[in-house]
């Protein structure tokens, strides 16, 4: 014996199957078993007023908002031809651009690497003012620079027999008469 006024019947074509407890379908608004309640088993012709994916323009990686009951397709599209701020050169952009400055180095790095007392930029092996010869003030700054400038010194002097730095921190310079 059946009963006719409970449940309803499944609106997919090929199913028809009386389901007591049938789900509606948020989108189009049509009622469906268990087995056909997805949007994609039922093929739902609204199922892009329920989209909450915000599209993303594949040209300049901007993500696209858009209305209910609007295409997603149609509105990328739309932007694509108006407001894309797509930049073919941007992608020839290098990442290493920052020239080392010293004479016949010709590494590039990703950061800035700026010598404190002369102010160039330098790779990373020449980056203290020993590596590269700086110009900029005569003694170094911090006493670890200090402390550098006289184990090279002491290491330079010991192969020519000579004493190391003087405590005032200046190298004697041979001059001739």
């Amino acid at each position: 014996m059946e009963l006719p006024g409970l449940g309803q019947r499944c609106a997919e074509r090929s199913c028809r199957r009386l389901d007591f407890l049938p789900l509606k379908c948020d989108a189009c608004e049509e009622v469906f078993c268990k087995d056909h309640i997805r949007y994609d088993d039922h093929k739902c012709s609204s199922a892009y007023k329920k989209n909450v994916q915000v599209p993303v323009c594949p040209l300049c990686n901007t993500p696209i908002p858009v209305q209910k009951g609007e295409i997603p397709d149609v509105v990328v599209g739309a932007h694509m031809d108006k407001d894309c701020k797509y930049n073919p050169a941007q992608q020839k952009q290098r990442i290493f651009t920052n020239k080392c400055l010293k004479p016949g180095c010709k590494r590039k790095e990703m950061m800035k690497v700026v010598c404190e007392q002369c102010g160039g930029n330098f790779c990373i092996k020449h980056r203290h003012p020993l590596d590269h010869d700086c110009k900029g003030s005569s003694r170094p700054t911090s006493k670890a620079g200090y402390a550098a400038l006289m184990r090279a010194s002491q290491t330079a002097f010991k192969s020519t027999g000579a004493i190391g730095v003087p405590s005032n921190g200046s190298l004697p310079h041979n001059r001739c008469r």
